[in-house]
């Protein structure tokens, strides 16, 4: 299902968001009997564990009485190491993932030869968390006052004068940064960082000018104005950073499609046990106190339709969407 359909219709089955956790563990629908193992492909403090441990304890009381979620970090390749163990995993429930627009689209796209797991046939796909946009931010005092003139700098900038940061080669935030140089027509030194938050540091700190953001990995430092917020990435604007066109706002197209968090598990997971988690994950996303956790770390959580089909569909467009911006920008990298 494409993103716009699942984001804006709204489900009758919303009603079940509130619905207390002792009638969703009731009329056979499975509750664990030991402690469920959600993993990470990163480090702690990033936007993907903010995201995990967030929604862990919530969605274990909305699976039924003793229910426990532990988030376990398995940080490596940019989230592909976390999501190939996954897939060797028992596909009974008891391990699944938070995942990402870099492991689950960028990667199994851009690497030459792709990922040792395919994102669609070897993963049940339990809902999407978020779509969250990107930010291009700048290093504070760069290219005057408003977000045209930033602009402006850096399209009239000599070639390669300018340095930007991402969070890995041909990652995802990689791909947008060139997309912007060519929107722009300009070119610009590209320096690739190991993490999200090592890239919006690097940012901070003069060492790159400016870079394509996950606004969660950025929010922090722009609210602590080490960091400037100039124009989102995505179809509208943010609730936390109303200020903040658009870059389509300022004359740029195809910088529409936002990011994206995704709860999946092994391929094979029985209905029983993948229908649970889903229940539970889309009580959480529309409890208002997580969801406005979510919101203000710089996540955009879904409400709309979010089924098992409907996350196994948006994978499918996503990973359509990933090629489109290969295709644009040219750019593959050796596994």
């Amino acid at each position: 299902m494409h993103r716009r359909c699942l984001l804006q219709r709204i489900p009758a089955a919303i009603a079940l968001a509130g619905l207390p956790p002792a009638a969703l563990a009731q009329g056979g629908a499975w509750v664990p009997d030991r402690p469920i193992t959600m993993i990470t492909g990163y480090g702690p403090g990033g936007s993907t564990d903010i995201a995990a441990r967030l929604l862990a304890d919530r969605m274990a009381t909305a699976l039924g009485p003793g229910a426990r979620i532990l988030v376990d970090n398995k940080p490596g390749a940019a989230g592909t190491v976390a999501t190939e163990w996954l897939k060797r995993q028992a596909p009974d429930g008891y391990t699944i993932m938070v995942t990402e627009t870099g492991a689950a689209a960028a990667a199994p796209v851009t690497l030459i030869g792709g990922t040792r797991y395919d994102p669609v046939a070897d993963f049940t796909h339990l809902g999407v968390i978020s779509t969250p946009p990107g930010v291009l931010v700048v290093t504070p005092g760069f290219g005057g006052a408003g977000a045209r003139e930033v602009l402006a700098a850096m399209r009239e900038a000599p070639a390669n004068r300018l340095t930007y940061a991402s969070s890995g080669f041909g990652g995802v935030l990689h791909l947008r940064a060139e997309m912007l140089m060519q929107a722009l027509g300009t070119r610009a030194v590209h320096v690739p960082y190991r993490s999200g938050a090592q890239m919006v540091q690097a940012i901070m700190t003069g060492e790159a000018q400016f870079g394509i953001a996950a606004l969660a990995s950025a929010t922090p430092l722009m609210r602590e104005g080490k960091l400037r917020g100039v124009a989102m990435v995505g179809s509208r604007r943010f609730p936390t950073f109303p200020d903040i066109p658009t870059l389509g706002e300022l004359g740029l197209s195809g910088f529409e499609n936002s990011g994206f968090f995704l709860l999946i598990g092994p391929a094979g997971i029985p209905p029983r046990e993948a229908e649970a988690l889903n229940r539970a994950l889309v009580a959480v996303l529309h409890d208002p106190a997580i969801r406005d956790k979510l919101v203000f770390a710089g996540h955009d959580p879904v409400q709309g339709p979010n089924g098992l089909e409907e996350a196994r569909g948006f994978m499918v467009g996503e990973l359509a969407e990933m090629r489109r911006m290969v295709e644009r920008t040219g750019i593959q990298a050796q596994p």
